[in-house]
């Protein structure tokens, strides 16, 4: 997509992991199920009434797009409604369209899996009719980099990010076009707390860099591709309809977060995990019980964030009024389909949800790791 931000067609009525040890990132599956809805787990921080849930997409009916993946992390979609698919183990590009048999277009050079490493996220150029690029972020052997190449010339690879700090956890990775057309990244502390407040670091941060990996003009700090700092493990980015930038946050062994990011924007880790009500940090708008979420990948579409989680094997749904403040979570998918991964609004409006129940802290099935769609047509609980 060019964008993360999707105006769907259908209207959604506003609705209402962090490891349960301290320096691992993403836990297994399990742990106590919390009741949805207004828990003092997922209380938003704006205090909103929640009013009865109602989804505008029909999650009692999933279409499998696509079977037999290895831990699919990135997904980005072309001018013509397919979409590409990241495999971090195998360091593959994969093409997935309904109704087609996947179909491999890119080996990517120099991706060494491990723990959380590989080929995590995946962004298709905005101006892709023009310049066929696609962009990829993963681990190497010594650094955690992004990279672009031609889709026409998958071998045409260049380096426009390197010597990113890698560990095998707390890899960050995600990476996604803003409405400005610049390219942000999620990146983990790389399992050392206090890089991410460390401003000459580029590890426990945001960063905001142009097409080509140079600092744009509007970034905070002069000379620096940091755009927001003090983060433990972004994995989830995206925009709201009007152009407010979310993030989601791996806590440490209390809390996972939901974030809405500003500007030079300091979050708070290692100081802080979760609301501290301190003026030195921005405190976040969600926060979940490891138990709950171990959120990753994020969308939004027509006034709700959907965030996946891990973890906490659901679809989170966060209604977002149009002044941004945000509304009581509410969870679908819960435990149907496993650990989840990343989700992504389609061209036509459709919600694309990735499996990761290969990852090595799920119990896959005959056919995981799985892609499933859904479309409009909610039904209402």
């Amino acid at each position: 997509m060019r964008r993360r931000v999707v105006l769907s067609v259908v209207t959604l009525l506003a609705v209402g992991l962090s490891p349960a040890t301290a320096g691992a990132a993403e836990q297994p599956a399990g742990g106590p199920a919390a009741p949805p809805g207004s828990s003092p787990a997922t209380r938003p921080a704006s205090g909103l009434v929640p009013q009865p849930p109602s989804e505008g997409f029909d999650f009692t009916r999933p279409q499998v797009v696509a079977t037999g993946l290895q831990v699919p992390w990135g997904l980005d979609f072309l001018p013509d409604g397919s979409a590409l698919v990241a495999q971090r183990d195998l360091g593959t590009v994969v093409r997935v369209r309904p109704g087609a048999a996947p179909e491999q277009v890119a080996r990517i050079p120099g991706v060494v899996a491990g723990g959380e490493g590989g080929l995590l996220g995946l962004a298709v150029s905005p101006t892709f009719r023009r310049d066929r690029l696609v962009y990829v972020c993963f681990t190497t052997a010594s650094d955690l980099r992004i990279v672009r190449f031609r889709l026409d010339r998958p071998q045409s690879v260049q380096v426009i990010l390197s010597g990113v700090a890698r560990a095998s956890t707390h890899a960050g990775g995600r990476i996604a076009f803003g409405p400005d057309g610049m390219l942000y990244a999620g990146i983990g502390d790389a399992g050392v707390p206090a890089t991410a407040q460390d401003l000459a670091s580029r590890n426990g941060k945001i960063l905001r860099m142009r097409p080509d990996g140079g600092v744009p003009a509007g970034n905070p700090f002069a000379g620096s591709l940091v755009y927001s700092y003090g983060h433990r493990n972004v994995q989830g980015l995206t925009w709201d309809a009007r152009g407010r930038l979310f993030a989601t946050e791996f806590g440490q062994s209390r809390w996972d977060e939901v974030n809405r990011i500003v500007r030079g924007g300091n979050y708070g880790w290692p100081v802080v995990e979760g609301r501290s009500g301190d003026p030195r940090f921005r405190d976040p708008v969600v926060v979940w019980t490891p138990a709950e979420a171990s959120p990753s990948g994020a969308a939004y579409a027509a006034g709700n964030l959907f965030v996946a989680a891990l973890r906490g094997a659901r679809l989170w749904v966060v209604p977002v009024a149009p002044s941004g403040r945000v509304g009581t979570p509410f969870a679908e998918l819960r435990g149907a389909h496993g650990r989840l991964r990343t989700v992504e609004v389609a061209p036509d409006g459709a919600l694309w949800v990735t499996t990761s129940n290969r990852d090595g802290r799920g119990t896959p099935a005959a056919d995981d790791d799985r892609i499933l769609r859904f479309t409009a047509g909610g039904r209402h609980p």
